[in-house]
């Protein structure tokens, strides 16, 4: 579940048009959804049934997924508004292929406080008893190979959530890929360890920029160099799951987002050297100052709402890329067609008795199984051809598979 119209320059606002969106297509009642949506036709002294969960595809590659949350503390980026002695906080997640998963339960897709929050935000509270599972299990031990993992960083949209991606995320998990995904203070809905949530701020002196969400991708950089280096970064050194330190690979570091992410990930990959390849998902690349300087690492866009042609912004941007570079776009895409939504929202559609135009006002005219199969391959065949050095096809041109992905000159 994700997100909205552009509503100023530093990206799209997630929660505003996720409450229009189910607003809009509502068809009963919210309050009454979580005690007679799945009631069916039980007589009435019968037990109703449990709610049925919302689903999201199942990762393609042939390994079991992990994960496992970390706390980090940037010591030095001093945090304003915590206070005196408080400095930049993050919740992280890594995903990673894992192995001997039977034991460790799936990790939901949003913490509870974080989706109790953000869903009272957009007036949805009942649906929080139908908030899926991901295919992450918490705290499975590393699959190891014998060869370190790959790393990708991933960095969220505004006032959305590390989660948004989890389709992509855990595909490339199991893939054979460690993804951590970020948590950017004050733009986001998070629980931390002691149970405190985390909401978005709406103030402007909040660190809620992209160049902050860039300091805080190199920030996870850094964590990920502590973990390679068999150091745990978690502030209360919790239990890392088995495996884990000593087997991420700092010598191939990726990076991902999407909308405000996405600019922050071109922000951070302009600056950062160890970011080998950098993958912007719709992001609308705006900055103040302006994003500058050419780019010799390969770089890939996916656009939908923010294209070349509607966003100068991007058109500038793309205009430095002196190395390898890409920008696809699939047909009736719109902002949020490449995330979670694709999957979610035909779900909730149906729970809710939108008409077909509904469902397209919200996630655009892009079938959903094929917007799911996109964002499973496209990043995929990215990464592995410029971290991995696999050279696929995909990435050549057109697909007979992927009819509605145009390559845009």
């Amino acid at each position: 579940m994700a997100t909205t119209p552009f509503t100023g320059r530093e990206g799209i606002t997630r929660r505003r048009m996720l409450g229009a969106a189910l607003a809009a297509g509502a068809a009963v009642p919210l309050a009454a959804v979580a005690d007679t949506a799945w009631a069916g036709t039980a007589a009435p002294s019968a037990p109703a049934p449990a709610p049925t969960r919302l689903t999201l595809p199942v990762p393609t590659g042939p390994h079991p997924v992990g994960t496992v949350q970390l706390h980090l503390v940037d010591r030095s980026r001093p945090d304003d508004i915590a206070g005196p002695g408080h400095f930049r906080e993050l919740m992280a997640t890594v995903w990673y292929p894992a192995r001997d998963v039977e034991w460790y339960p799936l990790a939901p897709w949003m913490p509870t406080g974080a989706l109790q929050a953000f869903l009272a935000d957009a007036g949805l509270s009942a649906l929080a008893p139908l908030a899926p599972l991901t295919a992450g299990h918490a705290g499975a031990p590393v699959l190891r190979s014998g060869r370190r993992l790959p790393v990708l960083v991933y960095s969220h949209g505004a006032h959305s959530y590390q989660g948004d991606h989890t389709i992509m995320v855990q595909e490339l998990a199991s893939r054979g890929y460690a993804v951590v995904t970020i948590a950017h203070q004050y733009d986001t809905y998070t629980e931390f360890p002691d149970g405190r949530v985390a909401v978005p701020l709406y103030d402007r002196k909040a660190p809620t920029l992209p160049g902050d969400f860039a300091a805080d991708l190199r920030f996870v950089l850094d964590c990920v160099e502590q973990l390679a280096a068999g150091c745990n970064p978690d502030v209360e050194q919790r239990e890392l799951p088995a495996g884990l330190l000593g087997s991420l690979d700092p010598q191939r570091m990726g990076a991902f987002g999407w909308s405000k992410g996405g600019t922050a990930t071109a922000c951070a990959t302009l600056a950062d050297e160890r970011i080998r390849a950098g993958l912007s998902i719709d992001g609308p690349m705006q900055m103040n100052p302006p994003l500058a300087g050419d780019l010799d690492r390969p770089f890939m866009m996916m656009s939908a709402a923010f294209t070349r042609a509607t966003d100068p912004a991007a058109a500038a941007f793309w205009s430095h890329l002196r190395g390898w570079r890409l920008n696809i776009q699939a047909q009736g895409a719109v902002h949020v067609s490449y995330g979670d939504n694709e999957a979610l929202f035909p779900q909730i559609a149906g729970l809710l008795g939108w008409s077909g135009q509904q469902l397209q006002d919200s996630i655009g005219t892009l079938d959903p199984d094929q917007g799911v199969k996109i964002q499973q391959a496209y990043p995929l065949a990215f990464f592995d051809e410029h971290l991995r050095h696999r050279q696929g096809h995909l990435l050549d041109g057109p697909s007979p598979s992927f009819p509605a992905v145009t390559f845009l000159p």
